[in-house]
This record gives C-alpha cells, structure tokens and sequence, in this order.
C-alpha cells in the first residue's frame, strides 16, 4: 500500500469512528454479515460481534451510533446484554447508557416485546428481520436521538422538557417517565398544535400496535389533568 493509500485508509477510519458505528450484535456469521454488507452498502459504518466479550470489546474500541442486538448462542444472552447497555455506572462501563437500541429477536410473541421494552429497546423487531425494515426502523431512532441541539428545551404550557438531560416537570415538579412514555411526550411536545392518529402514534414511537395501550395510560395517569388543557407558549 502507497503512503497516499494509507493516509487515505487512516482518514476514512477516522471519520467513521467520529460519525460512530452501527454494531450488529449476531452469533450467526451469515446473518451478521449480510446486515452489515447491507448497512456498509447504505454508508452506515458497520460491525458484527458474535459473543458477548466481542460486543464489548469492540463497544470498548469504537464510539457506538446504534447497536442492533440479534440472537446470541446463550438463551436470554440478549436481553442481559440490553441490561447491561442500559445499566447507568460511575463511568467503568465501555458503554453508553443512551445508545439506541434495536432489537431483532427469534421469539416474537407479546411477553418477548414487552420484556425487551421494558429493559430498554428502542424498537423491536421480529427474526427474519426484512433489512428494507430494519433500515426504516434505524433511520427513525437515529433522527429521534440526533436531533439538533437548538431543540434541547422543549415548553408546552408548564410542560417544561430538557431533551439533553431527559428529565420533565410540570409547573416546576419532575414527572418520572419510563423511556418510551418519555419518547412518546417529547414526539408530542415538539408538534404540540398537530393531531396524530392512533396508528401514527403507535408505529412512530413503539413500531407496534396494542402492546402500547398500557403504557400510554400509565403516562396519561402520571400527568396532572390539567396539564392537556394549557395553552402553547
């Protein structure tokens, strides 16, 4: 290789590295490598880890934009890992607690959905995943998450949210909300004056239909009532 070629290579690995790369965690290596041949062919930097000690050393080695967890050799494996991913520490962990999330599980019944939102997916997705999908899919979390920052402070009334902290009060008091309850009120925040459909509502944030409901009227719950009638300002 020619010292031009290998400025070339040195620089273009850089700039992956500051855009940050998707990471395909899939024990399978056919599957892997079809989605990161997929995701390279879209311009996405993109890696396959096999094992749990892989996906952490490569999380360890490079800035992560996305992680898409498929199924690993070890049942539950995956989930543990999202917990792990989602696990706040003082710093010692290789990965970043706000990391989209998109899970591609083999078992797709309801309890499966519900258990991988409820450790922190950002969407799910049931195995074969259709990659024409799971692209759309990660386009939406990415724009969700890689908003400008001139939006970090959101008011609606005495809604008040900070989007870069995650934390939301009303009339000065916090409101504790899970992740996609939060997801769900700043989608509304930004379009306070816009109506959305149910289903609109419901593939935006959850990517799936009635596994929603519940949470939706948890958060409406949490909410003083008053709050739905104040003003825009």
């Amino acid at each position: 290789m020619s010292s031009s070629q290998g400025q070339h290579a040195a620089a273009e690995s850089f700039a992956h590295d500051a855009q940050g790369a998707i990471l395909v965690v899939e024990s399978s290596v056919h599957i892997g490598e079809q989605l990161v041949e997929q995701l390279c062919a879209d311009g996405y930097h993109a890696m396959q880890a096999r094992t749990l000690g892989h996906a952490r050393a490569l999380a360890r080695a490079h800035r992560l934009r996305a992680v898409v967890l498929g199924a690993l050799d070890v049942r539950r494996a995956s989930l543990g890992l999202l917990a792990e991913i989602r696990r706040f520490t003082d710093g010692d962990s290789v990965w970043d607690a706000n990391t989209p999330v998109i899970v591609v599980s083999p078992s797709a019944g309801e309890l499966d959905l519900l258990r991988a939102f409820e450790v922190g997916a950002d969407d799910f997705i049931a195995h074969p995943a259709r990659y024409l999908e799971l692209r759309a899919r990660l386009r939406a979390v990415l724009r969700r998450v890689e908003r400008p920052s001139s939006a970090r402070l959101l008011r609606v009334g005495v809604l008040s949210i900070d989007t870069t902290a995650h934390t939301v009060t009303v009339a000065g008091a916090p409101v504790e909300l899970c992740r996609l309850e939060y997801e769900l009120l700043v989608h509304l925040a930004r379009r306070p004056t816009c109506v959305f459909s149910k289903q609109e509502l419901l593939s935006e944030i959850w990517g799936y239909g009635s596994q929603a409901g519940a949470r939706r009227e948890r958060m409406g719950h949490r909410l003083p009532p008053h709050l739905m009638h104040q003003q825009v300002t």
